[in-house]
């Protein structure tokens, strides 16, 4: 399913435009970005050593401490681990910081697998869901018509970015009606599995699916309206649930 993506920019530029970051533009970021990519995607390979300083150097065509400072902060993303005598050792994905924006973002970059989709969908329900339950009981009055007003913009999108922003700008208004910091704070998974599910589909080129998707997410904004925290949690859980099939089938 095509997503209506505009093909000359990098879904990295789409993800961050989207969720309303600036990438950086220096050799530092590059340099970290090409090396969080080749990791990610299996060219340094979980376990694997680093070729040595003198190769990365030629490859990327940068100075040692541009070079260092990239690997300094892969490492601290627990991607990396340097030892004396041995070199650098690309660490096990598990502890590797999955929160991490970058991170996130080279996974769907590089084409996440079933496994990382449907894990990424368990913790969005493990949070998501409680998030739309206390947002029931502690939602103010803008909010509950905000996320009303969402809903409705979203069945109304004609491109694939706007209807990220919007699904976005839904999800973020729970999580504030929540209440919680904490939630608002770890919603920043949310927000960036969002922004990078839509590089792989978009209910946008379907009006079926973008109305369904769309009522889907009223069901949601009317259940905390109505301060219905059991029905708020259903509705979220289907809509994750079904996003998560639509990724699926997006990839065949």
């Amino acid at each position: 399913m095509s997503t209506g993506a505009d093909p000359q920019r990098s879904a990295g530029d789409l993800i961050a435009a989207i969720a309303g970051r600036t990438l950086p533009r220096n050799l530092h970021s590059l340099v970290l970005g090409q090396l969080g990519l080749a990791i990610v995607g299996g060219e340094f390979a979980e376990g694997s050593i680093l070729p040595a300083d003198a190769e990365l150097l030629q490859r990327f065509g940068v100075s040692r401490t541009v070079l260092r400072e990239a690997l300094k902060t892969l490492a601290a993303k627990g991607m990396i681990e340097a030892r004396a005598r041995i070199g650098t050792r690309v660490l096990p994905r598990a502890r590797w910081s999955l929160f991490d924006a970058d991170v996130l973002s080279w996974h769907f970059q590089t084409g996440p697998d079933e496994a990382f989709l449907r894990s990424l969908a368990e913790i969005r329900i493990g949070v998501e869901l409680e998030s739309a339950a206390l947002a029931a009981s502690r939602r103010s009055d803008d909010q509950a018509q905000a996320l009303l007003d969402c809903a409705q913009a979203m069945g109304q999108t004609t491109s694939a970015e706007d209807f990220a922003r919007t699904d976005l700008l839904f999800h973020r208004t729970v999580a504030e009606a929540s209440g919680n910091p904490f939630m608002a704070s770890i919603s920043t998974l949310v927000e960036l599995a969002l922004t990078a599910a839509f590089t792989i589909s978009s209910p946008v080129n379907d009006p079926a699916a973008l109305a369904a998707s769309a009522a889907a997410h009223t069901r949601i904004a009317e259940a905390i309206k109505a301060g219905d925290a059991a029905q708020a949690r259903v509705a979220m859980r289907a809509v994750i649930t079904n996003g998560l099939e639509r990724q699926m089938k997006a990839r065949g």
